[in-house]
C-alpha cells in the first residue's frame, strides 16, 4: 500500500509527475470480471494503470451481453477473466493483464498472494466470497475497495486495516429461507410457490433420485423437532406440530411414484404427475383440518375440467413439432413458445399453465433423457428456457390452488433465478468511483477517502451521496475478536449440518477446523487417509453424540480458518424450542454481532463529501434504520420518505483475529462467486422480490 503522503491534497495531487508513476507501477488485483468488471479494467486502463491481475470464475452467459461490453457473441462459454483480459489487451497493448479462470478460495490465493498488490478491488456479486476477500485483505494489510450495483443503485466503499470499518463490521442479510412445512403445506405468497417448484418438485422429477437437498434435511430436522416437541409438551403444544406432521404424512411422497414407467407416453406421464400433485395431494391436505381453522383451504385442480380434448390434441401437436425440429438439427423453442406464448411479460390463464407444464415435462423426458443435464441429473439454470417454463407453469398452479396471484414468465425467471436486472450505466459510474477512491490510496490522500452512493432518484439534490467512513467497530467478529452465541438443539443437530448451515454458509468459513475439550474435526490439505475417513464419520452423528463428550449446552466452540487467517468461538445454548419463524434453518446465531454504527460524520464541505443532514430525532433513525434493508449481494435500499437519512446510517467493514500466538490480528473468511459491494448499511433502495433477498444476475 502506498505511504501516506500528509502533504498531498485532493485532487491537486492529481497532476504531480509522482502520482502519475505509482499509477502506473502500481499492482492492481480485480475479483471478479462481470458487469462491473468489465467497466472497472477499462477505466483502469483508460487511467494509466498497466499492471492488473483479475480472478472469475464464471463463463460467459448470453444474458450477460447487454451490459458486459468486453464481451460478444462469439464468447458466449468462455472464460470471463481470460476474455476480459484479450479484450483490454486489444484497447490498450501497453497494459499487463493477467488472468485467473478460478475460484478466489482456492488455496493458491493466499495472503502472500494478496500482499503481492497494492491495491484490491472488489467487483463480486456473492456475499460469501466478498467477506473471503475481506478478511485476506485485512491479513495481507491491503486496502479494500468494495463495489455494488443493483439497478439504478450502487455503492463504492473503501477498507483500510485498523482505520475504518471492514467489510463485515455492519451485517448483512442473510439469504432468505423458509419454513418447509409452509412451502408444502400452507405457501401464501408468490416466491413460497417459486421455491417449491425450483426446489421441490422440479428436482423431484428431473433432478438424481438419490440427491438430498437443502429442503430435505430442513424437513428431516423439522419433523425431528416436532416430535420432540410432543414428547415433551405434551398435545397441547404439540397440536399444530401434530397437524403440520399430519400433512406431511397425508402427502408422503413414494419417490418411485415420480419415475416414468417403461413404455409410458411422456405425456401420459405429465398427466399422471398433475394429478397426482394438484389433485390428489391437495384434497389430502385438505383433510387435516387443523391447518385450516384460521386460512382458507386450498382447491383442487382436475386436469380434465381444464384442458379439453381439443386444448390436449394441440400440446401433442406441439410436443410432435418440437421432436421433428430436435431431428431436422434445428433449435427447439421452449415450451411456451411451442404453444404460441410469446409474450414473457403476460400472465398466462390457468389452461395455458397447465399445457405448459405437460408440455415442459413431456420435452424433458423426450429431448433430454440422454443428455448429461437431462432427466436425472437435471438442475433448475436460470438460462435454460425449459427450466423456466417448468418453475413458472407449476408455481402459477400451485398459486391458483392456494388464491396466490400468479407470476409472469419475466416475473417468475426474475424470482427463481435471484435476478436484479442490471443496468450498464450504473455499472459504469461506479467503476468511474471506485477508480477514484483506488487513485486517492495510492496518492496517500487518506482523509479525502469517502464511502459513495448512487441513487436512482436526487437526495436533495444530489444523485451521489458522499459520507465518511467509521472507525472499526469493536463488535465485529472479524476484526473485533467477540464471541458469538449459537441457539441450536443439540440433540437433533447434525456435525454435516453445523457444518453447512451456520459455519459454511452463516459463518463463510472455507476450510474450518473445530475444537471444543476433547473433540477436533478438520478439513483441508495434509490429512492423512484415515483422519479423513474418522472425520467423515462424524458428520452424521448429532452434536450431543461427539467424541470427547459431545457437543451440549455451555460447549464453547472455536472455529479456525487457516486459509483466511480467521477465528471466532461459538458459546453453544441447547434450546429444544426454537419455533419455525425465529428460526426457519434450525438455529439462531447472536449474541455479539455487529450493530449498526452511529450516522456518520459530515464531510467537509472543502473535500468534496455531500453534505447529510443529522437525525432529527432518535425515533428519526430508527425508523430509518428499519427503511433500510440489504440485498445479498450488498446493496442497500430505503423507502422513499427515508432516503435523507439513509446515507447516514452505518457502513460495511470488517478486520480479523489471528490463529497462532505472534500472528497479527486478522481474519478472513471463504468466499465464493456471487457477491457485491458492500458499504454502509444505509443509503440505496433496497432489491429484493416480494419477500426475499435477491442477488445481482451481473457476474
Amino acid at each position: 500500500m502506498a505511504a501516506e503522503t500528509p502533504t498531498a491534497t485532493w485532487p491537486s495531487v492529481l497532476r504531480t509527475k509522482e502520482l502519475q508513476h505509482k499509477i502506473r507501477t502500481a499492482k492492481v488485483l480485480c475479483v471478479g470480471a462481470g458487469g462491473i468488471g468489465c467497466e472497472l479494467l477499462k477505466t483502469l486502463v483508460c487511467s494509466g494503470f498497466r499492471t492488473i491481475e483479475v480472478i472469475d470464475l464464471d463463463t460467459i452467459e448470453t444474458s450477460n451481453l447487454n451490459r458486459q461490453f468486453l464481451f460478444r457473441k462469439q464468447h458466449v462459454g468462455h472464460s470471463k477473466a481470460n476474455t476480459a483480459a484479450q479484450v483490454i489487451k486489444r484497447i490498450c497493448p501497453a497494459a499487463s493483464i493477467t488472468a485467473y479462470h478460478a475460484n478466489i478460495k482456492e488455496s493458491r490465493f493466499d495472503v502472500d498472494f494478496f500482499r503481492s498488490f497494492d491495491l484490491v478491488l472488489n467487483g463480486l456479486d456473492n456475499l460469501e466470497a466478498r467477506r473471503h476477500v475481506n478478511r485476506l485483505c485485512l491479513a495481507a494489510e491491503r486496502p479494500l475497495v468494495e463495489s455494488g450495483t443493483a439497478g439504478y443503485l450502487g455503492q463504492v466503499s473503501v477498507h483500510l486495516k485498523g482505520r475504518t470499518e471492514c467489510f463485515e463490521c455492519q451485517p448483512k442479510a442473510a439469504p432468505k429461507t423458509y419454513p418447509i412445512c409452509t412451502l408444502r403445506n400452507t405457501p401464501d405468497k408468490p416466491i413460497h410457490t417459486i421455491v417449491w417448484s425450483k426446489d421441490l418438485l422440479f428436482n423431484r422429477l428431473f433432478g438424481r433420485p438419490e440427491a438430498i437437498s437443502d429442503l430435505d434435511e430442513q424437513a428431516q430436522r423439522e419433523e425431528g423437532q416436532q416430535q420432540q416437541a410432543a414428547e415433551a409438551n405434551g398435545a397441547a403444544e404439540g397440536e399444530e406440530g401434530g397437524a403440520a406432521a399430519a400433512a406431511t404424512a397425508a402427502v408422503a411422497e413414494d419417490p418411485s411414484f415420480y419415475l416414468r414407467r417403461d413404455g409410458e407416453d411422456s405425456l401420459d406421464y405429465a398427466s399422471r404427475i398433475f394429478e397426482r400433485v394438484y389433485a390428489t395431494d391437495i384434497e389430502r391436505l385438505c383433510g387435516v383440518k387443523e391447518l385450516w381453522e384460521k386460512r382458507a383451504p386450498p382447491k383442487p385442480l382436475r386436469l380434465g375440467e381444464l384442458l379439453p380434448e381439443a386444448e390436449l390434441t394441440t400440446v401433442r401437436s406441439a410436443l410432435a413439432g418440437a421432436k421433428e425440429a430436435a431431428g431436422a438439427g434445428s433449435k427447439v423453442p421452449s415450451a411456451s413458445r411451442a404453444l404460441g406464448l410469446n409474450n414473457a411479460s403476460q400472465k398466462w390463464t390457468l389452461s395455458q399453465n397447465a399445457s405448459v407444464l405437460l408440455l415442459a415435462t413431456a420435452l424433458y423426458h423426450e429431448l433430454r433423457k440422454d443428455e448429461a443435464s437431462g432427466v436425472g441429473s437435471a438442475s433448475f439454470d436460470k438460462d435454460d428456457d425449459l427450466a423456466v417454463d417448468f418453475v413458472t407453469a407449476a408455481s402459477n398452479l400451485r398459486s391458483i390452488c392456494y388464491g396466490i396471484p400468479e407470476q409472469s414468465l419475466f416475473d417468475a425467471k426474475g424470482m427463481a433465478g435471484n435476478i436484479i436486472h442490471a443496468i450498464a450505466t450504473t455499472n459504469a459510474i461506479i467503476s468511474g468511483l471506485i477508480v477514484t477512491e483506488a487513485i486517492k490510496l495510492l496518492a496517500g490522500c487518506v482523509e479525502s477517502l469517502r464511502n459513495t452512493f448512487l441513487n436512482e432518484f436526487p437526495v436533495s439534490k444530489r444523485q451521489l451521496v458522499v459520507v465518511r467512513m467509521e472507525p472499526p467497530n469493536k463488535k465485529c467478529m472479524v476484526c473485533g475478536k467477540t464471541q458469538l452465541t449459537l441457539r441450536i438443539n443439540t440433540e437433533t443437530t447434525t456435525l454435516a449440518s453445523l457444518l453447512s448451515g451456520v459455519i459454511k454458509k452463516r459463518l463463510a468459513v472455507n476450510t474450518p477446523n473445530l475444537l471444543a475439550g476433547g473433540f477436533l474435526y478438520e478439513e483441508g490439505e495434509g490429512l492423512e487417509e484415515d483422519e479423513v475417513e474418522a472425520y467423515a464419520a462424524m458428520l452424521t452423528k448429532t452434536l450431543a453424540q461427539l467424541p470427547g463428550g459431545g457437543l451440549r449446552h455451555g460447549t464453547i466452540l472455536t472455529v479456525q480458518d487457516q486459509s483466511q487467517h480467521f477465528g471466532v468461538e461459538l458459546i453453544l445454548v441447547h434450546t429444544d424450542d426454537l419455533k419455525e419463524e425465529e428460526a426457519p434453518e434450525g438455529f439462531v446465531l447472536e449474541g455479539s454481532l455487529p450493530e449498526p454504527a452511529a450516522p456518520p460524520q459530515e464531510a467537509p464541505e472543502g473535500q468534496g463529501a455531500a453534505p447529510v443532514q443529522a437525525p432529527a430525532a432518535a425515533a428519526t433513525a430508527g425508523r430509518a434504520k428499519e427503511a433500510v434493508k440489504e440485498t445479498d449481494d450488498g446493496v442497500l435500499v430505503l423507502d422513499d420518505d427515508d432516503e435523507e437519512e439513509a446515507p447516514r446510517q452505518a457502513a460495511t467493514k470488517s478486520r480479523k483475529r489471528g490463529l497462532d500466538e505472534g500472528e497479527a490480528e486478522d481474519g478472513s473468511e471463504p468466499d465464493a462467486k456471487r457477491a457485491k459491494g458492500g458499504a454502509p448499511a444505509a443509503a440505496v433502495a433496497a432489491a429484493g422480490d416480494d419477500d426475499g433477498v435477491i442477488m445481482i444476475d451481473d457476474d
